[in-house]
């Protein structure tokens, strides 16, 4: 009786073992850091503080880190609906969504994580890969790639007033995104988005938001940890 309990029990561990091995982990382990405003470069549209948080109701914005960091990116936010007025993307169509930018190296060169409320509510990961070319004047809205994902699930609804988690973390080619600690999207992005290296950052079209933001552990072996903030029609994504 003894050795056949004994042998249950090692049955058991070892489905638990597998079960364990095979759903993704709800959270990133990494310590992320809050950023401050002075460690923020916008190089469109507007923030306001907040206290601890920023404020955006512009219907464009966009921001990077100066500091180097590793490649992992969240904000808390709190969505306050659509911005007052609208603008058009470079391609002529109106979207309302906010995200997160990784490897931004350029506005020819990035990966988004994307929170789309408009025309479709989805989760739509994009690198945007230009080679060689590195202003807005240069590559446009050109370079875009979508990527499916290897493992996804549904987004929650968002309606004004509604608090959440939205975070990115790339590993290599893999790129794990998570909403309120659970995993929505995960897969590769592929080899195209380690040609360009950047900073981590944040991106809005019409909509109003109030957000914290926080990124990975500033890299302690970088020759020049500072980012310059570069401003200006040539950074228009």
């Amino acid at each position: 009786m003894a050795r056949a309990g004994t042998k249950r029990a090692a049955a058991a561990l070892a489905i638990l073992a597998v079960v364990g091995a095979t759903v993704p982990a709800s959270h990133s382990a990494e310590h992320l850091t809050r950023i401050s405003r002075d460690l923020l470069c916008i190089t469109e549209g507007a923030l306001q503080e907040a206290g601890q948080r920023f404020e955006v109701s512009v219907p464009k914005m966009r921001a990077y880190v100066t500091r180097w960091t590793s490649p992992s990116v969240a904000t808390t936010f709190t969505y306050l609906g659509p911005s007052a007025n609208e603008a058009k993307l470079a391609s002529g169509e109106t979207r309302r969504q906010f995200g997160l930018k990784l490897r931004a190296q350029d506005a020819c060169n990035l990966v988004y994580a994307m929170w789309r409320l408009t025309p479709q509510a989805e989760l739509v990961v994009s690198v945007k890969s230009n080679p060689g070319q590195h202003s807005s004047a240069e590559c446009g809205n050109r370079g875009y790639r979508n990527v499916k994902p290897l493992h996804g699930s549904r987004l929650p609804v968002l309606r004004a007033g509604d608090k959440h988690s939205l975070s990115a973390e790339m590993q290599g080619e893999q790129l794990r995104v998570l909403v309120d600690g659970s995993v929505v999207w995960e897969g590769s992005v592929g080899a195209d988005a380690l040609a360009f290296d950047g900073p981590v950052g944040i991106r809005s079209d019409n909509v109003r938001l109030e957000f914290e933001l926080q990124a990975g552990d500033v890299s302690r072996t970088h020759p020049n940890p500072d980012i310059a903030c570069r401003t200006g029609p040539s950074e228009d994504e």
